[in-house]
């Protein structure tokens, strides 16, 4: 099933953005262990919409409500059922993209699969309101880990052509992480390159258009040796799982695509010993060599598009008649998916790590 993910812990994802509902299932979660729900709505209230001018104007609650799996706050071995409601729907918005679909979107791509019979308003099941139930799995998992002493940050690391200060890949610790996840309204190492970036978010949407970036995320705390050579590495889970977060694009680790321009010699990370422990002295292989990881921070950073929905007239098709037309968009959307994205990329990350820790 495409919207499952994991083999010991076991993810699902259900509704579409404005069906009554959406949710997740979690199979697989180890008994006994406490859900804090104020921290878990704290998680999830940095990607709730409405927050301002960078973010879309819909507005939702997203208070999950726990159909199964918890017992007076604590999980029962049930597989547990959380559900959000939908209540700010405009479905109307949607009328002139049922015969036309949206450049930039899976509206078409959908209507080949499904015959004609996909849900278009507001995205549908491909909509980004499914990374709110994508984020209750993140934010369980998230408190779980804080209790093994691993800890999973991330900020954004670009918008258009504004760049933050990347992570320290050696010196990060978690204090950096929680600094970062408390800044407001954007979570960024440097301020200044903050309010460049909703500068740059702003012009953008002034023109009716939209801009993406980059958000870059670490885990501290792995202990070395987790993780499979071939399709069962860090990499791929972590890929896969960040993959389900719509405008995702590209993912790189450690140097990434910059490791191409260099010559071994500079690429290499020389190992020392570090507090007794096995280490290496740069981390340009972003905690993760040959699938496994070695104790180094993990870190990887995840590419968004621009929302393909923007108001400025776009070429599209009329299906039912195969002809060529104009489009105008209306509805809600993020001028910028980034600024919301940042705690899915920790909820991916989270998910993708679970059959490997728990």
């Amino acid at each position: 099933m495409s919207s499952a993910y994991g083999e010991r812990i076991k993810i699902s994802i259900f509704g579409q953005s404005h069906a009554p509902a959406i949710g997740v299932v979690i199979d697989g979660l180890p008994a006994g262990e406490t859900i804090d729900s104020d921290r878990l709505q704290a998680f999830l209230d940095r990607r709730r919409p409405g927050q301002g001018l960078h973010t879309t104007a819909r507005k939702e609650g997203d208070v999950p409500r726990f159909l199964s799996g918890l017992v007076e706050g604590r999980t029962c071995g049930a597989p547990l059922c959380a559900v959000i409601e939908n209540t700010d729907t405009r479905s109307r918005d949607y009328d002139n993209v049922l015969d036309v679909p949206r450049p930039g979107h899976a509206d078409y791509t959908a209507w080949v699969k499904w015959r004609g019979h996909n849900d278009v308003r507001g995205g549908g099941h491909f909509s980004g309101r499914l990374t709110a139930p994508l984020c209750i799995a993140g934010g369980i998992l998230l408190q779980l880990y804080e209790r093994r002493g691993i800890a999973v940050g991330a900020h954004i690391a670009a918008i258009a052509d504004v760049k933050d200060r990347p992570f320290p890949p050696v010196e990060i610790t978690a204090e950096t992480l929680q600094a970062v996840r408390e800044r407001k309204p954007l979570a960024v190492m440097d301020e200044e390159a903050g309010q460049r970036m909703l500068a740059a978010i702003y012009d953008a949407s002034a023109q009716g258009d939209s801009v993406g970036g980059v958000v870059e995320c670490c885990v501290l705390g792995l202990p070395a040796g987790l993780g499979d050579p071939m399709f069962d590495g860090l990499e791929n889970r972590i890929a896969r799982a960040a993959f389900g977060i719509p405008a995702v694009k590209g993912i790189e680790f450690g140097a990434g695509f910059g490791a191409a321009a260099l010559r071994g010699s500079e690429n290499n990370d020389a190992f020392c010993i570090r507090n007794g422990q096995v280490a290496t002295e740069t981390n340009r292989h972003g905690g993760i060599l040959g699938g496994i990881s070695t104790g180094m921070p993990l870190l990887f950073r995840c590419a968004f598009k621009p929302t393909p929905s923007i108001i400025r007239e776009q070429r599209s098709v009329r299906l039912s008649v195969m002809e060529e037309t104009d489009l105008v968009i209306r509805g809600r959307h993020d001028p910028c998916v980034v600024t919301r994205a940042v705690p899915c990329v920790e909820a991916a990350a989270a998910i993708a790590l679970a059959d490997v820790l728990l």
